[in-house]
């Protein structure tokens, strides 16, 4: 085994108590070069990194108490950290006293955060006991009190803040039976604790009752929580068609539409990335237009008008694909201009200015003049503008001099 030796760390020195003002975005940089500087350590000097790991989240949490945490910006900062640091400290290769030594450290940490920052640390730590036997020991620790806290008077309150982390150990400790009792045995049913419950069930290859135990367990905001783990349990039992139509569109919702796209082709590739697209298309019906740019990233620049014609789609959006396509694609160019006109007309777009609208009509233009077909095109755009509503009347004057139109007062 290796043993921990003394190393200077910078972060250190910035994470005193109360460093920070109440500003968040300074504490995330300070705690994203934390991390850096831990994975950095981590490749030569695993041991070292993971001290220095326990360092950093033994000071975080004091370090932050005046930052405005109102965004979670903050907090999800802390969470990538944690996510970081956790494999870096379970997989040091050192002896049984250095690691208890760290597990007592982590955890005066987590009982002294009161905010909390670190609570997520309870979730890992049958990962953080290293071992199955050292898990089992920090198990039989806190049982009791989980048990207390599920038998105590609601009114009085009945938390245990460890209780995360005694599930967590009794999951690592392959005590599957124990788990699953003492869940059932706990006053209130939620998610976060129940998960555990479908962990186990498919760690005993149970895997259509911990199927079953998780849809049991789903409240109103737990639907893609429980769809991402009954994901990931199929998908490991070699289940993948029913992982796909059953989870696969919920558990992968990401950031935009594209992002949604490429997390579900990556996770499935033996699926047709048309096949995918057609299923998240089907899957929101109104917003077919969003899934514009999917579809022409795919290539499928067919679907692609007809979706930005069947439901509202970012003006933008739209005339970036025309102004992308305008000289090797002039039709679809001329069809998504013109798409763009009609949903500016109709009052979609953010912060729309003249210079959106002028756009537009100069790709659909340029389109046209190659197509050879300016008279029908324009007559296309005065039919698009011809109505009284606010924003027809807005693009209508924009474009009044460019389509001979008299000026409106």
């Amino acid at each position: 085994m290796t043993k921990a030796g003394r190393h200077r760390w910078t972060f250190a020195a910035r994470f005193r108590a109360r460093a920070f003002g109440w500003r968040s975005q300074p504490a995330i940089k300070r705690i994203e070069e934390a991390v850096s500087e831990i994975k950095k350590v981590a490749r030569k000097e695993p041991v070292v990194a993971a001290e220095g790991a326990v360092r950093f989240l033994e000071k975080v949490s004091p370090a932050l108490e005046r930052v405005d945490s109102s965004s979670g910006a903050i907090g999800a900062a802390v969470n990538r950290a944690i996510d970081a640091v956790v494999p870096i400290i379970a997989r040091a290769p050192v002896d049984a006293k250095t690691r208890q030594r760290w597990l007592e450290r982590l955890w005066a940490a987590h009982e002294a955060d009161t905010i909390p920052y670190i609570e997520a640390l309870g979730d890992a730590w049958g990962e953080l006991c290293g071992s199955p036997e050292v898990a089992s020991e920090w198990a039989d620790r806190l049982a009791p009190f989980v048990e207390m806290a599920s038998r105590s008077d609601p009114k009085l309150g009945g938390f245990f803040h460890g209780t995360s982390a005694c599930l967590s150990c009794l999951l690592a400790a392959g005590r599957y039976e124990e788990l699953l009792d003492l869940i059932e045995r706990a006053r209130l049913r939620w998610w976060p604790d129940r998960g555990y419950g479908v962990r186990a069930l498919a760690a005993m290859g149970r895997v259509d009752e911990a199927i079953e135990y998780a849809e049991a367990s789903c409240g109103p905001s737990d639907a893609i929580r429980v769809a991402c783990l009954c994901e990931e349990i199929l998908l490991a039992a070699g289940r993948i068609e029913e992982a796909y139509d059953r989870y696969a569109i919920l558990a992968n919702q990401a950031t935009t539409r594209l992002a949604t796209f490429r997390t579900i082709a990556r996770k499935y590739p033996s699926k047709d990335p048309v096949e995918i697209l057609a299923d998240l298309i089907r899957s929101t019906p109104g917003d077919e237009g969003k899934w514009f740019a999917t579809a022409r990233r795919l290539g499928l620049r067919d679907l692609a008008v007809r979706l930005a014609d069947r439901s509202p789609c970012d003006p933008r959006t739209l005339n970036r694909a025309a102004r992308d396509h305008v000289a090797d694609d002039p039709s679809f160019a001329l069809e998504v201009a013109l798409a763009s006109l009609r949903w500016l007309a109709e009052g979609w777009g953010y912060d729309v200015t003249d210079l959106d609208v002028h756009e537009a009509y100069d790709y659909a233009m340029k389109a046209a003049t190659i197509l050879g077909c300016e008279p029908q095109t324009r007559a296309r755009v005065l039919e698009l503008v011809a109505t009284d509503r606010a924003q027809a009347v807005f693009v209508r004057q924009v474009l009044a001099a460019r389509l001979g139109l008299p000026e409106e007062t």
